[in-house]
């Protein structure tokens, strides 16, 4: 999902392989937090579409909030 995120939100990311699993993975969690949570929405089956586009969301939230905290830091040095 890292790797989707970022095709879908191209830009110069400070992170290599390695930060966009952890991106893929904890955006998938967090995608499927706010959806039960907020939502009410259950993620379903692995393969089920609602899982994957629920997974898509987390990850895309989270590589926004990656690049903001990231952004914040290079201007800072």
């Amino acid at each position: 999902m890292g790797a989707l995120a970022k095709a879908i939100m191209p830009g110069n990311d400070p992170g290599g392989i390695i930060v966009t699993i952890i991106i893929g993975i904890v955006g998938g969690l967090l995608g499927g937090f706010i959806g039960s949570a907020v939502f009410g929405v259950s993620t379903g089956g692995f393969f089920e579409i609602r899982t994957w586009l629920i997974a898509l969301v987390g990850a895309l939230i989270l590589l926004g909030i990656y690049r903001v905290i990231s952004g914040r830091r290079a201007v800072r040095h």
